[in-house]
């Protein structure tokens, strides 16, 4: 079987969406760091339906980050790959040739900032996950003793973290008389524009003070709120999708159906035209943001731990588990949405029963385990925020504290069956250091856990109502197994 390419665009069947615009002509206008499979059935689906439209000067320059694998599996192809967009019963495949080539960061730093400087590039994006961002979530500051940040600043001409990438391109443009370009956060971080503008001033501001009053004053980070569940693509995904194309494509994204993106509107160089693509362009982002982070975000993390525990691999596995659905819907309805204030426009209702309608798609096998890494960084936005919440409002959060204590649970590094679990997360050696300090009881793993500034600040270990609601719930949790706990919850 052949291999997708330029060469073999045109064996495509005809059911298989292609570009309609002629790629050898197609300027690069962004550049995006953290080429993962979320950024190229997201932001680059958009992208391509503005380069279809006829405006190609938004094609795209990826950089991976750390591994070449992407860079790989793409240059064979011409950075041609194809995104299938699946619902219970249905796939659409798109091929997407918005990609103008693809860089690895530490192969040639210096080549990636002067392609970041070209004048023609007016919008740098990210999806580098929570970590990739050397932040404190504890005080949502830099984290100066990051090894990435200090190696930036030693080494300002080779960078290898995003905020050095993006410091040292925007001291170059400005160097240069170029004006800056937008940066873009797509990740899932609160507030994302603002955070990651901060983060930058911080980092400038140990470089070169003058530079971070320049990047206050003149650069633009909208803030964006994205909405797609792409899990990791399987070797089967692979199989089948060539099946389907007829031609071998070693790096397909697989994706849901839906699909949004609400993005402010703040772009001073410029942008595609990604409203005709069904992007919702918007003054502010917040509103949306809380329901995803709060509704989407903690629902995922709760069941990828706590489903885990109970031997389901995906979520839609565990959404298909009556036990766990409507522990969900509970959580949803019970905890979070009554801390929810958003503006009539926005229905926060419907979201909630959207979640579950996607969750429960069985043709989305996003695995748990997946879900479950980083759990250090992803726990103070989507779980602790809420229940600060509730204890302000002096409100019971059983199902949170649940959650909280499944994360726990999990990163024993053993679950129910006395299986070894692979904890993949930026502090898993210092977990790992308080599980085996902590022994067997529940209570001494919360106390060394709730002590992590980083995650649980400086207020939570402290209040008795949160230890002991996350004490107990870890008690149940060892003593009952997951599903028993969660179903517990339900005659509370």
């Amino acid at each position: 079987m052949d291999r997708l390419s330029s060469r073999t665009l045109a064996q495509l069947p005809p059911a298989v969406a292609r570009p309609r615009y002629d790629r050898r002509v197609v300027q690069t206008g962004i550049v995006h760091l953290g080429l993962g499979a979320f950024h190229r059935g997201h932001e680059a689906v958009y992208t391509e339906a503005a380069l279809n439209g006829g405006d190609l000067r938004w094609g795209i320059l990826g950089v991976a980050m750390r591994s070449p694998d992407v860079r790989d599996a793409l240059a064979p192809q011409d950075g041609l790959y194809t995104v299938a967009a699946r619902a219970d019963d249905s796939e659409a495949l798109q091929v997407l040739g918005v990609l103008t080539g693809v860089r690895v960061a530490p192969e040639d730093p210096a080549g990636l900032v002067a392609a970041m400087a070209d004048p023609r590039v007016a919008i740098v994006s990210l999806t580098v996950t929570e970590k990739g961002y050397g932040l404190d979530p504890a005080s949502g500051d830099l984290d100066a003793g990051n090894a990435d940040i200090r190696h930036d600043l030693d080494a300002p001409d080779a960078p290898r973290s995003a905020l050095g990438l993006l410091t040292a391109a925007i001291a170059q443009r400005r160097s240069n008389g170029v004006a800056p370009f937008t940066v873009l956060c797509c990740d899932n971080l609160a507030s994302n524009g603002e955070t990651l503008a901060r983060l930058v001033r911080q980092f400038a501001s140990l470089r070169d003070p003058s530079l971070a009053r320049f990047i206050e004053n003149e650069v633009a980070f909208p803030s964006t709120m994205l909405d797609r569940i792409v899990p990791a693509t399987t070797e089967e995904d692979r199989r089948q999708i060539a099946n389907r194309l007829g031609l071998i494509d070693r790096a397909p994204v697989i994706a849901e159906a839906h699909n949004r993106w609400v993005v402010e509107d703040r772009f001073p160089g410029g942008r595609p035209d990604w409203a005709a693509a069904g992007v919702d362009l918007v003054r502010d982002v917040a509103p949306y943001e809380t329901i995803k982070l709060k509704l989407l975000n903690a629902s995922h993390s709760a069941l990828a731990y706590l489903g885990y525990l109970a031997g389901h691999e995906t979520i839609a596995d565990a959404t298909g588990d009556p036990v766990f659905r409507r522990f969900i819907e509970a959580m949803m309805d019970e905890e979070v949405l009554p801390t929810i204030r958003v503006p009539s426009s926005v229905d926060a209702i419907g979201y909630r029963h959207e979640v579950i309608a996607r969750f429960a798609n069985t043709a989305i096998r996003h695995r748990c385990a997946q879900i479950a890494m980083d759990g250090s960084q992803k726990l103070p936005p989507r779980l602790l925020g809420t229940i600060r919440d509730r204890l302000a409002a002096g409100a019971p959060f059983p199902r949170l504290a649940l959650a909280v204590a499944g994360w726990m649970r999990y990163v024993t590094g053993t679950d129910e069956s006395g299986r070894a679990i692979d904890v993949r997360d930026p502090l898993s050696e210092r977990l790992a250091r308080i599980v085996r300090d902590a022994g067997p009881e529940p209570v001494h793993l919360v106390v060394g856990l709730t002590a992590i500034v980083e995650i649980f600040g400086d207020d939570l270990a402290h209040d008795p109502r949160f230890i002991a609601a996350v004490t107990q719930a870890l008690e149940h949790l060892f003593e009952a197994g997951s599903r028993r706990a969660v179903a517990a919850t339900q005659r509370a």
